[in-house]
């Protein structure tokens, strides 16, 4: 988190820039995961329809797992060619969104969903708030640091400092999956 002042200058002020960062780490504790169903056939009605029932399943079976929340994702459907450049099949694919902090309860569910769906992804990522908890004691940091930067300039000037103007910037890292809601 950097911290930096600037300081208008008065005719008999003395400006001075500094700044100081600080960070912290953020626990992964919470899993996102991605399941999903995908099939070949004929027609994209038939594909909908059986894609469609293993998705329903996938979603019967997460409600029961009432500490992982479940929704559905993205849905893909696209044709395949054959040698005469003609489409000869369709292909269907869609996703499953599963999101928990309680990872054994996730992980049991994905033992079940394998049964009838692959899993695409898996990660692990620092919930929302143990995210902006981290920020806190990151920006509480740097202006401990920015404090003790400044002590050491007015000592070694001889001057007192106050502060003018003073900007707190936070860089927290993006995302992999979007939030369930």
């Amino acid at each position: 988190t950097p911290l930096s002042t600037a300081a208008p200058a008065a005719p008999s002020a003395t400006t001075i820039d500094l700044s100081a960062d600080a960070s912290r780490l953020a626990n992964n504790d919470l899993a996102r995961a991605t399941v999903f169903a995908e099939a070949s056939g004929a027609t994209p009605g038939e594909l909908a329809r059986k894609v469609n029932s293993l998705i329903a399943e996938g979603l019967k079976t997460a409600k029961t797992y009432t500490s992982v929340k479940t929704r559905s994702g993205a849905t893909h459907t696209y044709p395949s060619y054959g040698k005469s450049g003609k489409i000869d099949a369709w292909r269907m694919r869609s996703d499953l969104l599963l999101e928990s902090s309680d990872t054994a309860a996730l992980s049991e569910l994905l033992g079940q969903l394998q049964n009838s769906l692959a899993v695409a992804n898996l990660v692990m990522v620092p919930a929302p708030a143990t995210l902006k908890k981290a920020e806190n004691e990151a920006i509480v940091d740097a202006i401990t640091a920015f404090r003790a930067r400044a002590a050491v300039i007015a000592e070694a000037l001889g001057k007192s400092y106050r502060i003018k103007q003073l900007s707190i910037n936070s860089s927290g890292r993006p995302m992999e999956m979007p939030m369930l809601k």
